[in-house]
């Protein structure tokens, strides 16, 4: 006896959420193999806030690829053809590429934005949770460009790697301008175990990861189309990146000013609003640009 449409749907899409939990400890496992550190015995002997964080936004990455992976064509959510497999393979290629570029994007972004000292040292000798929050922005901000990058129709692997590749360059040239613009030594305050700053410069990271994954999302139309799309959307980004940091000392911290709040008071509760307010932002621009 046939099946109904409807179980058929279902069952097709529940097989979706087995692919991602297969997908969710692959990429446990290759984190595991890749990091310096074994993620049972930080969290379970040593208690490492640190490394929590860091991790809960690697598997956010992880989840922010897969869903890019899944929205595209004919996935989840419609009636499965005679050639249903091939979703389920096409899903978990580009997955496992974007897992792959997630652990490029960490290399990248240790490098090139928390350059002024040692990640893995603060994260695990120190113990430092503003290092492990922006390590967490950071994956999440690289997971959300890569999930936009995977994300849409026509353009096949290589113009995924092409905006992955740009969307990074931007990311790691917003994250060094993050620091110019600051009142503060951004690198210095994290050093010095300041997770205040962290939270701001964490939640500027996943704010800019938003915008850059509207600008390299959706169906491809043609290189000149696209690449102009991204370079009005990272015109946006410049504006915005200003524009928040004025709201949020004139407008949200009214009485005080951003580098007393974070950099002498070290207040947490003046970190999260800005990395909240950051991300609140980047969202309303990501539906409305």
């Amino acid at each position: 006896m046939e099946l109904s449409p409807a179980i058929q749907t279902a069952l097709f899409n529940a097989g979706f959420v087995l692919l991602y939990l297969l997908l969710f400890f692959l990429a446990k496992w290759v984190k595991d193999r890749l990091s310096p550190y074994d993620l049972d015995e930080q969290l379970t002997e040593y208690d490492n806030v640190a490394v929590s964080v860091s991790v809960a936004g690697y598997f956010l990455a992880v989840t922010a690829i897969f869903v890019g992976a899944v929205m595209p064509g004919e996935g989840a959510g419609n009636r499965p053809d005679p050639i249903w497999w091939e979703e389920y393979l096409a899903v978990a290629g580009y997955t496992l590429g974007g897992i792959v570029l997630l652990q490029l994007s960490r290399w990248l972004n240790d490098k090139l934005i928390l350059y002024r000292f040692e990640v893995n040292k603060e994260i695990i000798k120190d113990q430092n949770p503003g290092t492990g929050v922006v390590e967490g922005g950071a994956y999440l901000a690289s997971g959300l460009i890569i999930g936009g990058s995977v994300y849409g129709e026509g353009g096949g692997p290589v113009s995924a790697l092409v905006f992955y590749a740009l969307g990074q360059l931007c990311l790691i040239l917003f994250g060094l301008l993050y620091e110019r613009i600051s009142p503060y030594s951004v690198h210095d305050e994290i050093e010095r175990d300041n997770t205040s700053a962290g939270l701001g410069f964490a939640g500027a990271l996943i704010a800019i990861g938003i915008i850059i994954m509207r600008a390299v999302s959706g169906p491809f139309r043609g290189w000149v189309d696209d690449l102009t799309t991204l370079g009005l959307d990272v015109l946006v980004v410049f504006i915005y990146l200003l524009g928040v940091r004025f709201v949020f000392d004139k407008l949200v911290l009214r009485r005080s000013d951003l580098q007393t709040e974070i950099a002498q008071d070290q207040n947490l509760g003046a970190g999260l609003l800005e990395m909240v307010v950051a991300i609140s932002f980047a969202v309303v621009l990501f539906f409305a640009l």
